[in-house]
């Protein structure tokens, strides 16, 4: 005779007691109805006090409710009995030689992503801010793509991002005159496109001018070409549209970028001119690593060009950086010059980034974390590419990667 145990009734197992919900990852909208439901807060004051907290953790940039000084002491108990405002752990933080400054942050047991700051880019300095744990794309010459996706980010752990950074900027309060991240690019771990909701959220959160208050038109989102979501991310974010392109016919760009297949470079074009507020003020960028003998002759210049005609467009070139397991070699510094020259002369910004952040591995596209069990002082001794191809220098507001 079989037995079957019933172990749900077993005296003393306590039911899973969920995890508090951070109210950094809230816009204020969706702080109104959180406080409301929860019972802490009386409805009709529920506004009031959304806007309250908010302003603390996105303005003054607190992580305990008790510093939550014109919010009542018994609310700030119930708030802190329900929430939680915390940062997630900062595993490894390094510095560049030239200023570039990149964390290693884990937001639970094997999610860590990296977040890197640059500084004179934009108007003052960018923010490069992960939206998965890993890649699903596997684009031939980036290293991230070689990291399995673990899952999305919340878009508390997208906010937590820049958090992070203007902590370690002393960038509090928000609207400090000489502040030093002005611009945030969604250009580190994952294609945000496959994780639109948290960034769409998290976006409403930086950019609210109760908190962070940076500006849509300073936040760029790059895509590898999720061409159905394109329409959505302008209609939901009004950011700064930006692709990685690297290739101008789909035989090539098959297999620099793998997800060409799904979405070719006809569907492609189409959803980019049909993109939401799409103008001279607000520029699409294209994003072109320069790879020797594979992308970079004149006639694919001439064929970019042919390509992005008609378009508000800016082309990035960025010089490759092998590194370890790479095929791909970067293109001679004269072939660079010649194919932006092309570009040029057809009345394309097209600006040659020098590399930052090398001494510490901070390049975008680069990136991998310790979920991949690599340890951060054997990354230390990775090639990565170039990151600093990512925003124009000028100061016109229309700052894309």
């Amino acid at each position: 005779m079989s037995v079957t145990l019933d172990l749900s009734r077993v005296s003393g197992a306590a039911p899973a007691v969920p995890a508090p919900i951070n109210l950094s990852g809230l816009t204020r909208a969706q702080m109104v109805a959180v406080l409301t439901e929860s019972g802490v807060v009386e409805h009709g004051k529920a506004k009031m006090r959304a806007t309250q907290v908010f302003r603390w953790l996105h303005h003054r940039g607190v992580t305990d409710f008790a510093q939550m000084t014109d919010v009542a002491k018994e609310t700030r108990a119930r708030l802190a009995e329900r929430f939680s405002v915390s940062r997630p752990e900062i595993v490894e933080r390094q510095v560049s030689k030239d200023g570039t400054r990149k964390w290693l942050i884990r937001m639970g047991p094997g999610i860590e992503v990296e977040t890197v700051y640059i500084p004179s880019v934009g108007r003052a300095g960018a923010l490069c801010v992960s939206s998965q744990v890993g890649c699903t794309l596997n684009c031939s010459f980036c290293h991230t793509g070689t990291q399995a996706l673990v899952r999305n980010l919340t878009a508390a752990e997208i906010v937590a991002q820049v958090q992070i950074a203007k902590d370690d900027l002393a960038e509090w309060p928000s609207d400090k005159d000489d502040r030093l991240l002005s611009n945030i690019v969604f250009m580190g771990m994952g294609e945000p496109l496959y994780n639109l909701g948290s960034v769409a959220d998290a976006i409403d959160i930086i950019s609210d001018n109760e908190g962070i208050a940076i500006s849509r038109r300073r936040i760029t989102v790059s895509t590898s070409g999720v061409v159905p979501q394109l329409q959505a991310l302008g209609e939901k974010t009004q950011a700064m549209l930006a692709i990685s392109l690297h290739a101008t016919n789909d035989a090539l760009r098959d297999v620099l970028v793998p997800l060409n297949k799904k979405y070719p470079l006809a569907q492609l074009m189409a959803g980019i001119r049909a993109y939401p507020g799409l103008s001279n003020a607000r520029r699409v960028t294209f994003e072109y690593v320069m790879l020797k003998g594979v992308n970079d002759s004149l006639d694919e210049a001439r064929a970019l060009v042919k390509l992005i005609k008609g378009l508000p467009a800016k082309v990035n070139l960025i010089p490759f950086n092998p590194w370890p397991g790479s095929d791909y070699q970067c293109s001679d510094w004269a072939t660079i010059e010649a194919f932006g020259a092309i570009l040029n002369k057809a009345g394309y910004s097209s600006p040659i980034r020098t590399p930052r952040g090398r001494d510490i591995l901070a390049a975008c596209g680069q990136l991998k974390s310790e979920s991949e069990k690599v340890r951060a002082s054997a990354l230390r001794q990775l090639s990565m590419a170039a990151m600093a191809g990512v925003l124009d220098d000028d100061d016109d507001g229309d700052e894309a990667a």
